[in-house]
């Protein structure tokens, strides 16, 4: 393999190859959907560019507050925001040994109770009450005091999903990165610094060297919260508080149907009703004619609730006309033998489903494309497994419904442009990331419908990075049935505009400046852990006749061909 230069800013490599496997993250996991072309598609010798469309990404939000601190007020149970001058303590006291901070001077106010002590996480966030001792599966690391998301998470979901962390503060919350951080006590204030490095010369990397990322904040007596930032290398990151949810909940509406002898009772839905918690999160519960199938049971393998919400005008009388804006899935999953389980999937919403005697319950935020929309169209459908009697229904649907959006509100901002006329805020943060992760299915359609169907495995590289943690991807297959060894049944061609040739493909680009995609490390590049490439030098050395490392060596660890 080579390393090439894209023709344009929104360039993407590919390339046949067979790729490892690894196991899908919850955001994978989602119902899919039929892919489309994303981009123009050309050829350059034996590799294919994907010049992508406008916008078909989404569009980056890089972090823009250094030399800036933010001031957090308390205004009752809520805070007024404000961007300021930098304020800096260059005196950071002792480094913490421990992620536990206890305070002898006085206890802080926040989320309606007084903290004593609190969790201080090596990732940049902060957290209060009772902490989890060991980590979940697919976290992206062992909880340190702070916050914790999935592996693969992008960023820009992850930021409402920490609603479910609450209390917490968010200070700056990058995963992977690590360094020292220091606690002061002073009568009035409690003073926390990180000193951070981002992720560096691992393959998943995107540096060989550290990076300076130095962040502060100050917790007051008066309940007030400042943070500060003085240099930071990084660009990624979420910022914002956490107050716990009081709970209070407001009908919105309740959409009813007939009931459908012939959908199975779990399925059939007979109610959609909405409402709205603490004036942020919409709750959507699915009241169905018999009791929900339980988590652990075998048969929520498969299962899918929906509902959708249509904003465009004019709005949609029938299932027909619709054109959803947006789409909160609950489905029912089983991988890898693991007990069942409902996620939920959408954007804003909480992956946390409740599943209780007839009803199924999942709440999240607005979307961006919501904000300051007055009326929508709601709709609803549930969906049995595929495999199930074709001869009888497989769900059943809730035609569209007119609600009036009143009472909520997103707690997601430009914190660099508020001012203390802005809010107050009960909960109130922003996600910096980089573009949004492609849908596989549009990548290989895009691929497949210019080029023909006659790709067994696409590998992919990119000018640009994505709302990912890490470099390096896992795969998604098989699509087809034909790989040797594994044997697996096709599923959904269809989605991936294949008739079955296409087998695997990378779940997301591979940045073409990161590490893996390098020639070689740098001179000076220090040597690391043995989770570092830069440990293995002298034996990849060996190698070669003239005792230098392979070319993109590390690059062809990511693709195993056959």
């Amino acid at each position: 393999m080579r390393k090439n230069s894209l023709r344009s800013q929104w360039g993407i490599l590919l390339a046949y190859a067979l790729l490892f496997f690894g196991g899908p993250s919850d955001a994978q996991e989602d119902r899919i959907e039929p892919g489309h072309s994303i981009g123009k598609v050309s050829t350059t010798g034996d590799l294919v560019v994907i010049e992508l469309d406008d916008g078909a990404l989404g569009t980056s939000n890089l972090f823009d507050l250094v030399n800036h601190t933010l001031h957090f007020t308390p205004d009752g149970a809520h805070y007024s925001v404000e961007s300021g001058p930098l304020l800096w303590d260059s005196d950071f006291g002792p480094q913490l040994t421990t992620a536990e901070v206890t305070l002898h001077q006085f206890a802080f106010p926040f989320s309606g109770k007084r903290w004593d002590s609190f969790g201080v996480g090596r990732t940049g966030s902060i957290s209060f009450g009772e902490r989890k001792k060991e980590t979940s599966a697919g976290t992206s690391g062992p909880p340190d005091g702070g916050v914790s998301i999935g592996r693969f998470d992008p960023l820009a979901d992850a930021a409402s999903a920490l609603i479910d962390s609450a209390p917490a503060i968010c200070v700056f919350f990058k995963p992977r990165t690590s360094g020292p951080h220091y606690a002061k006590e002073l009568p009035d204030r409690v003073v926390i610094t990180w000193d951070l490095t981002e992720p560096f010369g691992n393959i998943q990397d995107f540096t060989w060297f550290k990076t300076i990322n130095r962040f502060q904040a100050v917790l007051r007596r008066d309940g007030s919260i400042e943070m500060s930032y003085k240099e930071l290398a990084a660009r990624d990151a979420i910022v914002g508080i956490y107050p716990e949810s009081s709970g209070e909940d407001k009908p919105l509406a309740t959409i009813s149907t007939e009931p459908h002898p012939a959908v199975a009772a779990h399925l059939d839905i007979r109610n959609l009703k909405l409402s709205v918690e603490d004036g942020i999160l919409l709750k959507v519960t699915f009241e169905t004619r018999g009791p929900v199938l339980p988590e652990g049971d075998p048969a929520v393998d498969g299962l899918s609730y929906r509902v959708f919400v249509d904003s465009h005008q004019p709005l949609p009388s029938s299932v027909d006309a619709a054109h959803p804006t947006f789409v909160w899935t609950v489905r029912g999953v089983a991988w890898r033998h693991r007990p069942s389980r409902y996620i939920a999937f959408g954007p804003g919403v909480s992956r946390k489903v409740k599943a209780s005697g007839n009803t199924i319950t999942l709440q999240g935020v607005l979307p961006p494309a919501l904000r300051g929309v007055g009326q929508v169209a709601i709709y609803a459908e549930s969906e049995a497994p595929r495999k199930l009697d074709p001869e009888k229904p497989e769900g059943a649907h809730l035609s569209p419904h007119v609600v009036r959006l009143s009472g909520i509100r997103s707690p997601e901002v430009h914190l660099s442009s508020l001012t203390r006329k802005d809010g107050p805020f009960g909960v109130v943060y922003e996600a910096f990331h980089y573009l949004a992760l492609p849908r596989t299915q549009d990548l290989s359609c895009t691929v497949i419908k210019a080029l023909g169907d006659k790709f067994d495995f696409l590998a992919y590289y990119s000018d640009f990075r994505i709302d990912n943690q890490e470099a390096g991807t896992p795969s998604d297959g098989p699509v087809g049935g034909n790989v040797t060894g594994i044997a697996a049944p096709q599923h959904d061609l269809e989605n991936y505009c294949t008739q079955g040739r296409f087998q695997w493909e990378y779940v997301q680009p591979v940045y073409v400046n990161s590490n893996q995609m390098q020639e070689r490390p740098p001179e000076g590049a220090p040597v690391g852990s043995d989770h570092d490439i830069t440990a293995y030098s002298h034996q990849l050395e060996e190698r070669s006749p003239d005792h230098k490392l392979l070319p993109y060596n590390y690059a062809m660890s990511q693709i195993r061909v056959v």
